[in-house]
């Protein structure tokens, strides 16, 4: 969410980025707040005059009543009362034009850095880098749920049957080898100086709508029945809600924390379910990282934040790039997005295995997330990184370090959470 002093100042500046955004249908929005804004403004105004009256007419009740004027004293008790009621109509106006504001504040999309691309949709995405060299090896690679079966590493038939199409389970080698990324990338977290933390797997709503769009809420989020709580999609959510209406301090800043959870979405789209393999699902799992910082340091913490998804796929061999995520494709409260994809040897080509977001104030407007400086309070700035989403960064892992005969290698940085052994071999 915005601040609403931009509409106020800068009107045009907020269409001008809803046109970049390619969301033409808010921009009457912009002008509907701004009207609404003056409204509200005005109400107020009346409120806090018709209260210094209704002060003013209660301080002369005490003096006539002592002279002994009974009649004018009870005229006064009467404007009270009508002064009162009056009161109550605007303070309800003003709740009903606050809450009004407020929804269609939330609808307006969160002002895009300089350096974004402007593109309509992810096919404008742009290349930024490449790191590491993309090996074709000689012999044709497997779909990954051909490798993961030869291991006797996959069944989903089971899972089907246990909870339906987007399910799996992952067994013996590929299992031991899936816990040992997430090992390895919450190790490898801690060691770059952030603080490792499991956070809860359910939310409230509240939270669910201070930290994304209604839009993604929609598509992603599965509700409890009964219950204001719904199911985490990524370990983000309820590590950004850990501060909300916190007022932290300076000297505490920033916050770094890595967080590990299951994740669980509908996805719901044109995507779909992948059928035979495991790399869209329904249930995954995480390793996340979060910083919450000062509003002049988020940028340098973005580009630190994106490089550490690429060095720790670079230390299990597997090349990856990064990928500039246009103007269209960035979610509504994103100020600049990159996506980590990783290279397929089997498709020749890269795959999406994390994203690194700036969200600027964004979700802590929303949840009221601020620091106390020496001019007041103000808002602190949000930041999401991928560490690793597995199966789709064991996907990444099997691809590139698969071998003709079926085996694949183990990296030496995996190693130690896979006791000691550099290969597994097929059981069929």
């Amino acid at each position: 969410m915005i601040d609403i002093k931009l509409i106020r100042e800068n009107p045009e500046m907020v269409k001008e980025n809803i046109k970049k955004k390619f969301q033409d249908k808010k921009l009457p929005l912009v002008d509907e707040i701004k009207e609404l804004d003056v409204r509200v403004r005005e109400v107020q105004v009346k409120v806090d005059t018709l209260k210094a009256e209704k002060n003013r007419l209660s301080g002369e009740i005490g003096k006539l009543m002592k002279e002994g004027k009974k009649e004018e004293a009870e005229e006064i008790k009467a404007t009270i009362a009508k002064t009162a009621d009056e009161i109550a109509a605007n303070e309800k106006e003003f709740e009903e034009l606050t809450k009004t504001i407020k929804d269609k504040m939330m609808v307006i999309p969160n002002i895009i850095d300089e350096s974004v691309p402007i593109g309509k949709d992810d096919s404008e995405n742009v290349e930024n880098e490449k790191f590491g060299e993309p090996v074709v090896p000689n012999f044709e690679v497997p779909y990954h749920a051909d490798i993961m079966d030869r291991l006797n590493g996959i069944d989903k038939d089971s899972a089907g049957r246990t909870s339906g199409n987007g399910f799996y389970y992952l067994m013996g080698d590929v299992a031991r080898i899936h816990s040992a990324m997430l090992s390895y990338a919450r190790d490898f977290m801690i060691n770059k100086g952030f603080t490792y933390c499991v956070p809860p797997f359910m939310i409230r709503s509240d939270v669910v709508t201070g930290v994304m769009s209604f839009e993604e809420m929609d598509a992603m989020m599965y509700k409890i029945e009964g219950e204001d709580l719904f199911l985490i999609g990524t370990s983000e959510h309820s590590m950004i809600g850990k501060f909300k209406d916190q007022l932290l301090k300076k000297e505490n800043l920033p916050y770094t924390l890595t967080s590990y959870s299951p994740c669980f979405r509908k996805e719901v789209g044109a995507h779909g379910i992948e059928e035979r393999g495991v790399y869209r699902v329904h249930q995954f799992e995480k390793q996340e990282m979060v910083v919450i910082c000062e509003p002049e340091d988020s940028m340098e913490w973005y580009n630190k934040m994106w490089k550490f998804t690429v060095d720790f796929f670079r230390s299990l061999d597997i090349p990856v790039r990064t990928l500039e995520c246009c103007s269209g494709d960035l979610a509504d409260l994103k100020v600049k997005s990159c996506d980590i994809e990783a290279w397929s040897p089997r498709q020749q080509k890269y795959f999406e295995v994390g994203s690194c977001s700036t969200l600027g104030d964004a979700q802590a407007r929303r949840l009221g997330i601020r620091a106390k400086g020496e001019k007041g309070n103000y808002y602190l700035h949000t930041l999401n990184n991928t560490v690793l989403a597995t199966p789709r960064g064991l996907i990444a892992f099997l691809e590139n370090n698969v071998n003709e005969d079926g085996s694949v290698n183990i990296p030496e940085a995996l190693r130690p959470y896979m006791g000691g052994i550099n290969k597994i071999v097929p059981k069929k």
